[in-house]
Order: C-alpha cells, then structure tokens, then sequence
C-alpha cells in the first residue's frame, strides 16, 4: 500500500478542509490552473488554426512544390515551356508521399471592360486540375469543366468580379502580349464568368484567372504536349523540404524544383512567428499557474504543521511527507486541467462550428474569421505537460517541510 498516497486521499476527502483558511487560496489556484489552460488552449488552436488555414490557401493556387524549366525565370508567368510527357507524371513514382501532380501554365494580361481594366495573371488548367479548395471558396455559379472540347469559360475572383462589374455568365474581353513583346498585335480571347471565388487572400484573388490550359498553349504557340510547370501536392506539409531535394535529385538535370516556402518567404516567416507566440503564452500561464500552486502549497503546510511533526515522530521521512503535499498538490492541478479543459473546448468547439469570433480587419489575416485547429495528441501533451511543470515548480517549496522540527511543530498552533 502506498501510504504517501493513502494519507494524501484522506486530507483531499477531509470535510475540516472546507471550512479553514486555505479553503479560497486553493480555489484560487485551481481558477488558475483552469484559466491558465484555458489560455493555453484558445492560443495554441487558434495560432496553429490560422498557420495552417494560410498555408492552405497559398498551396491551393500554387501546390506544395513546383517542377519548371531550369532558368532564370523569376516571373510568375511561364516562359520556357516543359514537356508535359514526363515519367513522373500522371502517376507520381519518384518518391512516396505525394498526394496529385497537376499541369497548368501561366500568362499575364488585361482584362477590359467598357468602363475599367485590370492586369491579370491568366493560370491554364486542365482536366487533371485539384479543385477540392476552390469547391470551400466558390460563392457563385460552379466550377469549370476542361475536360470537353476548348469552351471560354473561366473562373474568376469576387474582387475581380467587383472591380470589374462582372456577374457569372457576363462575358468580357481580354488582351495578352505576344512572346512578352509589345510591339506586336497582342492575342485577343473573349471569356465568360462561369463562377465567382473568394479565397479572403487577396495577393491572389486580385491576380488570378483559372481558364483552359489549352489557350495559355495557343497563345504561346507551344504543341499541345507542352505546359509551363507542374504542381505538386504533398501527403505532410512538414516533409516539403525533404521532398523537394529528393524529387530534384531525381528529376532531369534541366528541371528544377521550388517549394511553396522559398517562393512566398516572407509570408512562412510570419506565420512562423505564430509558433513563439503560442510558447510564449503558454510559457507565462504555467508561470502564473505554478506560482498560485506554490503559494496554495504553503498554505497547506502551515496548516498540517502539526500533522508534519507527528509523522516525523512517528519516523516518516522527509521526502515521504513531502510526496503527500505533492500528491495533494496533483490533485488540485488535475482539478484545475479538469475545468480548464471543459471550458476550453467547449469554447473551441463552439467557435469552429458557429465562427463566433471575427477579424476586424479581415485582409491582414487573409481570412474573415478566427480558425481554431486542436488535436488530441496535442491536448494530451499539453496537460501532461502542465501538470509535470507544475509539480517540478513545487518541489523546491515542498523542500520547506525538511526545516520542520518534530517537537516545535506538535506544539505549533
């Protein structure tokens, strides 16, 4: 029989508890622990929420890596046309962990209207084109169907819709260069809205237009076999680096290779700041935590003084007395977690079903409301965490009970 436990069980059920001066200290350190996890909950789903809800909408217009002519192109167009017959594709077989590889090329040009223009990034796709995200950003009309004979329909943004007065089914003009030389007459397509997108990210709501792959070609004048680059959508987002420089080494020496992270930087890093701010937060509410623990943990001593030097007249050794207050102890931190977590994702759950909670500015985020993201791995990890920080916090207090003398504490009052 553990006894240290034994003992800690029948201070935790005492019922004199209820009514002496620790009573409301302990309560507050429970409020703590449960406001403090509760922190750490909201903090922790929300930044890896709004991470991962970024990272989504970047890799939904360009893939997690991209395969493209090695050349000095840093444009967001295609320049130097690939083969589209590679060993690679359609079935991806150099490397596993690869979930779709699609063709698309790009163009830019000039959208016109009788009262407006814009510049436009014009992205080919065809048949083989991943339109799982853009089915969550769709707002009006559908997607478009390239696996038929060439059509002109094409899928624009609502910003673009807005700027431009466009609806779904409006038709409008639009011009692109020849080879990228002005001087020439440039190519003239007339499209039609077959639905209306709205990713919330506007660097690419305000740049891109989805049309058949199969104008980007003409256009160009490349054959039909031919297309501006390949995208490449991973299984593990974590694995991006890695994948990379496998299928770069395994590709011909005229293909290069560039994830998503090296060709939009500075937006990885910023999100990448959201990782010290949730340690961060976390960091300052165990510290609170385990502060209000220490101060309930002396009290509880100072009462059970006597009790302390009964044990210890009785032969008990130091650190066996000192396990019972840890046990003690746990069991408030297990109180606190147990509360912290039921308001915690409750709360969570309420705000990923209802999208209660907002950005006030929206287009800094890219998104309009606050995305939460929690599993239960990390929900378990957090609290076990917690809990063993907590008590490794306690230990040097607890070490107070070595000070005690057997004789002064049966007489203390």
């Amino acid at each position: 029989m553990n006894l240290e436990l034994y003992i800690a069980r029948r201070l935790i059920g005492s019922k004199e508890d209820k009514s002496t001066i620790s009573a409301p200290i302990i309560k507050i350190a429970i409020a703590a622990i449960a406001l403090g996890l509760l922190m750490m909950l909201v903090a922790l789903a929300t930044g890896v929420g709004l991470k991962y809800k970024i990272r989504e909408k970047v890799s939904a217009f360009n893939g997690h890596i991209q395969i493209y002519n090695f050349d000095n192109n840093v444009s967001q167009v295609s320049v130097v046309p690939i083969a589209r017959d590679q060993e690679f594709y359609p079935d991806f077989n150099l490397t596993d962990g690869v979930r779709h590889i699609q063709a698309v090329a790009t163009k830019a040009g000039i959208i016109r209207t009788e009262d407006t223009f814009e510049g436009i990034i014009a992205k080919g796709v065809g048949p083989d084109y991943d339109w799982t995200a853009f089915r969550d950003f769709l707002v009006a009309g559908e997607l478009p169907d390239y696996s038929g004979e060439l059509g002109e329909e094409v899928l624009v943004s609502r910003l673009l819709a807005n700027r431009l007065q466009l609806q779904v089914g409006s038709e409008f003009n639009s011009l692109f260069l020849k080879d990228e030389d002005p001087s020439r007459v440039p190519n003239r397509r007339r499209f039609r809205v077959a639905g209306i997108f709205d990713s919330g990210f506007e660097e690419f709501d305000g740049t891109y237009v989805f049309t058949d792959i199969r104008h980007i070609q003409r256009m160009y004048g490349w054959e039909p076999g031919e297309i501006g680059n390949f995208e490449i959508f991973l299984d593990d987002f974590d694995a991006i680096g890695e994948k990379s420089a496998e299928i770069y080494g395994k590709t011909l020496s005229s293909l290069d290779t560039q994830t998503i992270i090296d060709k939009y930087y500075q937006i990885f890093e910023w999100i990448g700041l959201f990782d010290f701010n949730i340690a961060l937060i976390i960091g300052i509410m165990i510290l609170v935590g385990g502060i209000n623990m220490i101060t309930a943990l002396l009290v509880l001593i100072l009462e059970r003084t006597p009790m302390i030097g009964i044990l210890k007249a009785l032969g008990a050794r130091d650190w066996s007395i000192r396990k019972v207050f840890l046990y003690n102890a746990a069991y408030l931190i297990g109180i606190g977690l147990l509360w912290g977590n039921g308001l915690g994702l409750a709360l969570l759950a309420v705000q990923h079903r209802f999208r209660i909670f907002e950005f006030p500015n929206p287009e800094e985020y890219y998104i309009d409301y606050i995305p939460v993201y929690m599993d239960l791995p990390t929900i378990l990890l957090l609290n076990l965490g917690v809990l063993l920080l907590c008590l490794l916090m306690l230990l040097l207090p607890s070490y107070i009970i070595t000070r005690i003398s057997p004789v002064r504490a049966i007489q203390f009052d």
